[in-house]
């Protein structure tokens, strides 16, 4: 599954806008300012109804517009599909697949897998672990789509349980069922964690190999560290059990999968505390590039990468050996300010986009 294209309206500086992409690389190049990354947040917006750069999607909309629309279309061999998000402040958001009103894009067969590269995303390494938790999470649904379902279950499971504790310690509810939503969590917990060490297995090793490839100096390396030690689903029931007055105290359970870290090390130490930006932007970019190459293996589906200033704080050796990286098949779309970083940004097969304030020109178009 590819995109062929993806048309925009109104969205942030954009008022229309289209683009082709090409089957392999696509290089959209401009100034600074001029809406690279606009582009790129709406490729990832139109894929998945969500935005990789902001919560409020409400920056989403062009100024002095009322709505906004992403429409993606998409190619399998000679089928051909469309997904479509629209969003207007204070409306639901309107999405669709084929034409059909669909809750959420993430559970459509048809769609592509991102994985995006952007300033912003060294969040996902300095921030707190609840985002790292939630990416590998991602990451295990891609790969293995039925786990998926357990996650959901724990986080339904969860909030039944923290809404009994509070019930409890408000003096509104009893604690004789609370073994029973223990029980429960239990079981999810333990599929949980069994699904997210299987993840960082898979990972380890092309996570350390990218690392090194691209410059990161030491030892490259992830961590799981999740909070219960539990041999087994009784385990874990102590465990909460013996927790409970402090849970009660808070009323919220302290305990559990949600509270896992997923730690990404070098020669031992944090990078989210010992690294430096630079540092830290190469081992996501690792990372990403790890995921990717486990996607194409596991799944025979490798994901359409989008890359923001990638390039610029890599040598000319790493830009080489990222560009390498990316033409062993899949579709990835890099944003540079100079053609110049971008190894063979000019050869035959290669789609580039001129960007200016308010337009996209297409420069060449794929071989």
């Amino acid at each position: 599954m590819r995109v062929v294209s993806v048309q925009l309206r109104d969205f942030r500086t954009y008022s229309r806008a289209e683009a082709s992409l090409g089957a392999g690389l696509t290089v959209v190049h401009g100034p600074n300012g001029v809406g690279k990354s606009n582009l790129l947040e709406a490729l990832y917006f139109g894929c998945t109804g969500r935005s990789p750069r902001t919560h409020n999607e409400r920056e989403l909309v062009r100024f002095e517009a009322k709505a906004t629309r992403v429409v993606i279309r998409l190619a399998d061999g000679s089928r051909t599909h469309e997904l479509s998000v629209g969003f207007e402040p204070g409306q639901p958001k309107r999405m669709s697949s084929d034409g059909a009103p669909v809750e959420r894009l993430l559970d459509i067969e048809t769609r592509p897998l991102l994985s995006v590269f952007l300033p912003d995303r060294l969040e996902l390494l300095k921030g707190p672990p609840a985002m790292r938790r939630a990416h590998l999470d991602q990451f295990v649904a891609a790969v293995w789509p039925a786990r998926a379902a357990d996650r959901r279950a724990y986080s339904r499971v969860l909030s039944q349980r923290n809404a009994l504790l509070g019930g409890i310690r408000a003096g509104r509810a009893s604690r004789t069922t609370i073994s029973t939503w223990d029980l429960q969590l239990a079981r999810h917990a333990m599929a949980l964690r069994e699904h997210r060490g299987d993840a960082v297995d898979l990972l380890a090793e092309p996570f350390a190999e990218r690392a090194s490839q691209l410059g990161l100096t030491g030892a490259a390396s992830l961590d799981y560290r999740p909070r219960s030690r539990a041999a087994g689903e009784d385990e874990f029931v102590a465990e909460l059990q013996a927790r409970l007055p402090g849970d009660l105290e808070r009323g919220f359970s302290t305990h559990g999968p949600h509270r896992d870290e997923l730690a990404l090390l070098r020669d031992g130490r944090e990078l989210r505390l010992y690294g430096s930006q630079g540092e830290q932007r190469l081992a996501l970019l690792a990372l990403l590039l790890a995921e990717r190459a486990v996607l194409a293996r596991e799944r025979r589906r490798t994901p359409l990468m989008l890359l923001d200033d990638v390039m610029s704080e890599l040598d000319s050796e790493r830009r080489e050996l990222l560009a390498r990286e990316l033409s062993c098949g899949g579709q990835s779309v890099i944003a540079t300010t100079d053609l110049a970083h971008v190894p063979g940004a000019g050869a035959a097969g290669v789609t580039r986009l001129r960007v200016s304030p308010g337009t996209i020109l297409q420069e060449a178009l794929a071989a």
